[in-house]
């Protein structure tokens, strides 16, 4: 059955498929219509998050195995409920030696039948990056040694994973007791059909395409279909015995054929069962302007999309200048967040992925060489003009094919064109206009795999250099800052907000909608509350500064830039009487540091200066020379509520009354003022929430909670809600751009909607998130031939139904 709400699960060994279905009943009291699972294939052992799949055959052991599998779905049945699963094509763990078709391939190197699933250039040995020391100290020191694996020798690195030798290598036939000096391992290193490589060495010399700059996790080449069949004959099992009805496809841009994959997906589903379609969705990544294609055959994205759009509408739009004045006085960087963007991209396609790059450029060179047309263009031009490209990009990728390209890739190749012009070389255009060519499909066949590796190499490059790099490095506002986000212009007119609802309704209606996901920078309240700075940027600057202040005068050696971004977290993440804040402020410190690459980094971390920064919090939040921070930093989180609560209720209401399908990330149905992860994927109090859920409280986060189940319960009863069209509603009067107004209509039912939204300026010190009457004015909102008055209407909060 196809879902009209879901809730999303993160499956691991401490909460497992037995602990997912103790939650079943209340989610079926909550009024969700499935259950969407993280992804429950064999992972690596002690997998947090299942995304490092070693063996996609079989169900993950460490959840509960098959047997568990059928139990919760043997639960959600008795309840009404569904199952969706999060399947991986893109890439498969390879950490130690788990994953016995990777050590296949390490033993039989290309004759292995594991060979065509990973996608590794076969001219040279496959690179191993696991090393924590050059191969020479490394042998030096004994952490490399041979070691009896089963009845043969294995290469066994520092007392832990051991690595197969070739069956026909000599080093079998050795004396059972030999112990082998450095001398002679190297050697047998040598005979191998991979070389251990120093970690360090991955980003240049790594032959095999990873998940972005994860070393741990192999690409796979599901555009064989052999592959295809073998890597997803578990899926059209448990959709073949009615125990799945759909899936959601991780990073599907890594993907060769994105658009072949999902068609080719579509089509062994419903060759299994075409009178129950399966529910697919892809984990995409859309610029603000970029279409959905509606030919992949699928039901849309995962939601990231419309998680930027919601947000846009709760943010001021007089707040962007104002906030990226402060920023750059306070922060001494640019506003702008493409002055952050483009130098990211530089930085991330130099230090994380020259071995890509290179061989990018090789099969581009090995193309031109066999045309007479552009047999003169050199390996250096190329290189200048696909970097060049890559750095501007202004989509993850286009999605042409040796058949050719989709007509919707031509605008976005015309923008990056635009772009990389001031950029290149005098005189070699011609070669940027060459490449943009063979994107275009010019190139035929020939031009597969060149086209192949660029688009495989964009995706990366956007992912960590804006939302890894950039995203740290930015603070106009951090709750521009997200997973798809464009901090660039962080709040929308409402025209263009209806202009995407009802585009989603027509094209994508059943796409899920997401407000949170278990790779969010910060959780959806925490989102809507740092959003109202926006709207109170004066204030927010005012008091900022005397913080500041304090900072310099206590943590004088930490960076203005850092403090401020900081001071923003905590606004976001702050909870009264919250004993675990302090140590989750510090792990996020340490990463927002460590991937914005400024001041410190994962390859080289400056712990002292981490130290500093983590010193600097310790004394805000709990020493005595912060109390006074405190109290101050209390009373304006006490004049921020009700704005806060208001956007919360403004965004949940939006979540659940848009075309699509809303998803419920784990916990969200209470505020979310998570940090990014590992914070957002912290345990869940479900015993707290089935309270809540049976009670009678409307305040605060239960507040959040009853308007979810109400919308929730509306949806279910509501072909309107589920199916319907969008339409703008009229609003009149002095306030009229303080609400988004629109029907949902199906058949002979029609619903009318109105949200209140950007309510910070009138509520900021109000206690309650509901505004003056006489503030409202003559506001009106007309549907339907009735009228009602937005005073009326937003009497008790910021939501309207009717």
């Amino acid at each position: 059955m196809k879902p009209t709400a879901t809730y999303r699960l993160q499956l691991h060994q401490d909460f497992t498929f037995a602990d997912a279905e103790a939650v079943v009943p209340y989610l079926a009291d909550l009024g969700v219509s499935h259950l969407y699972a993280s992804p429950i294939t064999a992972a690596a052992s002690g997998s947090t998050h299942g995304y490092d799949v070693i063996d996609p055959t079989r169900i993950n052991p460490e959840l509960g195995g098959e047997a568990g599998l059928l139990s919760l779905v043997a639960a959600l049945k008795r309840h009404g409920l569904g199952l969706i699963i999060d399947i991986v094509p893109n890439h498969m763990g390879v950490a130690g030696d788990e994953n016995a078709w990777w050590l296949d391939v390490l033993e039989h190197g290309q004759t292995s039948e594991y060979a065509p699933v990973f996608d590794i250039d076969w001219r040279e040995r496959v690179a191993l990056p696991v090393l924590g020391t050059p191969l020479d100290e490394a042998l030096a020191d004994g952490a490399i040694q041979l070691v009896r694996h089963g009845d043969r020798l294995g290469v066994q690195l520092y007392g832990g994973a051991t690595y197969p030798i070739r069956a026909d290598d000599p080093v079998h036939q050795a004396d059972p007791n030999a112990v082998f000096s450095a001398g002679e391992i190297a050697q047998v290193l040598d005979r191998q059909h991979y070389r251990l490589l120093y970690w360090r060495a991955a980003n240049d010399e790594l032959n095999w395409r990873r998940f972005f700059s994860i070393n741990e996790l192999a690409g796979v080449r599901i555009e064989d279909p052999a592959v295809f069949e073998r890597t997803h004959a578990l899926y059209f099992d448990l959709f073949r015995r009615g125990l799945i009805d759909g899936v959601r496809v991780d990073h599907v841009d890594g993907l060769t054929d994105p658009a072949g994959y999902c068609r080719t997906l579509r089509a062994r589903f419903d060759g299994i069962a075409s009178d129950r379609p399966a529910y697919i969705v892809v984990e995409k990544i859309l610029a603000g302007d970029e279409p959905f294609a509606t030919d992949w055959q699928i039901d849309g994205t995962s939601g990231y999309d419309f998680m930027r759009q919601v947000s846009e509408v709760l943010h001021e739009p007089a707040g962007q200048a104002p906030l990226g004045q402060l920023w750059e006085e306070i922060g001494g960087r640019s506003a702008a967040f493409e002055d952050e963007a483009v130098p990211a991209r530089q930085d991330l396609l130099a230090w994380q992925f020259e071995g890509q790059l290179a061989a990018c450029v090789e099969s581009f060179y090995t193309l031109a060489q066999g045309s007479s047309d552009h047999s003169w263009i050199t390996r250096g031009m190329l290189r200048r003009a696909i970097e060049r490209l890559l750095w501007v990009f202004p989509v993850y990728r286009t999605y042409a094919t040796g058949l050719g390209a989709p007509d919707a890739d031509a605008p976005i190749r015309a923008s990056a064109r635009e772009a990389a012009l001031p950029l290149m070389p005098p005189g070699e255009v011609p070669v940027l206009d060459a490449v943009l060519g063979w994107l275009a499909g010019k190139g035929g066949e020939p031009a597969a795999d060149a086209v192949r590796r660029f688009q495989q190499l964009s995706a990366p490059i956007a992912a960590k250099g804006v939302e890894d790099t950039a995203f740290y490095r930015h603070g106009v506002l951090l709750s521009a800052n997200d997973v798809g986000f464009e901090p660039e212009h962080f709040a929308c007119d409402l025209a263009q907000f209806h202009a995407e609802m009802r585009e989603r309704a027509a094209r994508t209606p059943h796409a899920m909608l997401a407000t949170a996901t278990h790779d969010h920078k910060r959780g959806e309240d925490a989102r809507a509350r740092l959003a109202m700075l926006s709207a109170v940027p004066d204030v927010w600057e005012q008091r900022v500064r005397g913080w500041l202040a304090v900072a310099a005068e206590h943590g004088p050696l930490v960076d203005a830039g850092d403090a401020y971004l900081l001071f923003q977290t905590l606004v976001g993440s702050w909870q009264p009487n919250d004993a675990s804040l302090l140590e989750r402020v510090h792990d996020w410190q340490r990463k927002a540091l460590r991937e914005a690459k400024l001041r410190s980094s994962w390859e080289a971390p400056d712990e002292d200066y981490e130290a500093r920064c983590h010193a600097l919090a310790t004394l805000l939040l709990t020493e005595g020379a912060g109390a006074a921070f405190r109290e101050d930093l209390a009373a304006f989180m006490d004049d921020l509520s009700a704005p806060a609560l208001a956007n919360t209720l403004a965004q949940t209401a939006l979540h659940f009354l848009m075309p699509g399908v809303p998803d419920t990330y784990q916990g969200c149905e209470l505020f979310d003022f998570s940090m990014v992860d590992p914070d957002n994927r912290r345990p869940v109090d479900y015993a707290r929430r089935r309270d809540l859920l049976a009670g009678d409280d409307g305040q605060g986060e239960a507040g959040k909670l009853r308007l979810v189940a109400r919308l929730l319960a509306l949806r279910n009863g509501n072909a309107a809600l589920r199916d319907g069209g969008y339409e703008p509603v009229a609003v009149a009067g002095e306030r009229a751009e303080h609400v988004v107004a629109f029907t949902r209509a199906h058949g002979d039912e029609t619903v009318v909607c109105a949200v209140a939204v950007r309510l910070g300026g009138v509520l900021f010190g109000k206690r309650q998130p509901a505004s003056d009457a006489d503030w409202w004015g003559d506001t009106r909102i007309e549907a339907q031939g009735s009228s009602w008055l937005a005073r009326d209407v937003f009497a008790q909060g910021p939501v309207f139904v009717n």
